[in-house]
């Protein structure tokens, strides 16, 4: 399970990716975080993701909330081994959502970057600007 794939998949059904079938995936996600947690007495208090989850839902496209989000649940996962599998089987199954749908989700990670960058998923009909070669 990785924290970031997980938040970046449920900040894009968040935000309408998916259709119905990411509705559907945003649901089951909630599901899984709403769950008891189950911590051991002796580790320190942890989030259990969800207050994160609804205020991602409320601005999927916030950044710092995503990331609040991803602490979260990696934290969780960490704590919880039983919530680490299902959340694991979310995200396969969200995957599927994912590639079977319309649902794109570009990262650029790894090092320095300058110039333009353009990130699309499915572009139809793509002309070049006149005066520039494509």
């Amino acid at each position: 399970m990785d924290p970031m794939t997980v938040t970046a998949l449920l900040a894009a059904f968040a935000g309408g990716a998916g259709g119905e079938a990411g509705k559907q995936a945003l649901q089951g996600a909630l599901k899984v975080v709403r769950r008891p947690f189950q911590r051991p007495a002796h580790l320190p208090a942890a989030s259990s993701g969800e207050a994160e989850l609804v205020a991602l839902e409320q601005a999927p496209g916030d950044p710092a909330l995503a990331q609040q989000l991803s602490i979260a649940l990696g934290m969780r996962a960490a704590l919880d081994p039983e919530f680490a599998g299902e959340l694991s089987a979310w995200e396969e199954g969200a995957k599927q959502v994912r590639d079977k749908g319309d649902v794109v989700i570009n990262t650029i990670s790894g090092g320095d970057f300058n110039g333009v960058t353009i990130q699309a998923g499915r572009v139809n009909n793509f002309q070049t600007p006149p005066g520039r070669q494509g």
